[in-house]
């Protein structure tokens, strides 16, 4: 039980003695993660990807092996995470929370295939999954933490401005193919697949690939491009605006944590 509460005390928040520790813990799960993403890099070269298989293959098979033992010891220790549940309870509380999915489709790319038999294509799929691992970092960065907290914080306002730019691509795709498809049926063959010009323009992108010739096609696809310039800012304003917001409270936090005097109101110490 001694050996369990160090590990727990290790690996996540615990008692303030163990911070040297947990630092030094930290700092080796973010090398590794960083070291793992640039490996998952390194191999889409394919030069590289067939001079230095072995090596790769045994970097990728030590980055598993770590990570696997570092799931099964926050699952081993999850009852001390959640005291007031049962121990069965805690692990899949943990399990099925976020970081611990991130935690088991970091390594579930590896084993998959050693217990079952895919189709190619299907193991290029699984082998995407490992880029989930550079979200494991979200457990060791204030930064990523905050951009959680935020996306948490205004997921209502996004979802609202989501819908709203869901319904203009809708109704772009539905004029423009209607004004653009006797003239132009290979590129505007139908809604959806005018989806592709709508999503362009909105995005303010424009690829070129896709574009009107209609006189009225042309106009009515220069006010789409304009209102999605405000339209495709929404979230972003959002975003943005909940930073500030956290940043504030963030220094509000730190200056009630000190006394000031009552003289010249300089800082004296922590409280």
């Amino acid at each position: 039980m001694h050996l369990k509460n160090n590990i727990f005390n290790i690996i996540n928040d615990g008692k303030s003695g163990y911070s040297k520790f947990k630092k030094s813990f930290e700092i080796f799960i973010i090398v590794l993660i960083v070291l793992s993403i640039f490996e998952i890099i390194l191999e889409s070269y394919q030069g590289i990807s067939i001079q230095f298989r072995p090596q790769l293959k045994i970097f990728e098979i030590t980055i598993v092996v770590i990570f696997s033992i570092e799931y099964l010891l926050r699952l081993w220790t999850a009852d001390l995470k959640s005291p007031l549940l049962s121990k069965i309870s805690a692990r899949i509380k943990f399990m099925t929370s976020p970081m611990g999915i991130i935690d088991l489709l970091a390594i579930l790319p590896f084993y998959l295939p050693l217990l079952f038999k895919f189709d190619l294509r299907f193991l290029r799929i699984l082998r995407v999954f490992r880029i989930f691992r550079i979200f494991k970092l979200n457990r060791h960065s204030k930064a990523l933490n905050l951009l959680v907290s935020i996306f948490h914080e205004k997921r209502s306002e996004i979802i609202i401005t989501l819908f709203i730019n869901a319904i203009f691509i809708l109704m772009a795709s539905t004029i423009m193919y209607n004004l653009e498809n006797a003239v132009q049926p290979e590129k505007f063959p139908n809604i959806i697949e005018t989806f592709w010009w709508a999503v362009a323009t909105l995005t303010t992108v424009g690829y070129g690939d896709v574009f009107p010739i209609t006189a009225w096609g042309k106009f009515i696809s220069g006010i789409i491009a304009i209102l999605g310039i405000g339209l495709v800012a929404l979230p972003t304003g959002i975003i943005s605006a909940g930073f500030v917001e956290k940043i504030q409270e963030d220094k509000l936090k730190k200056r009630s944590n000190y006394k000031f005097c009552p003289h010249c109101g300089k800082c004296l110490l922590n409280k």
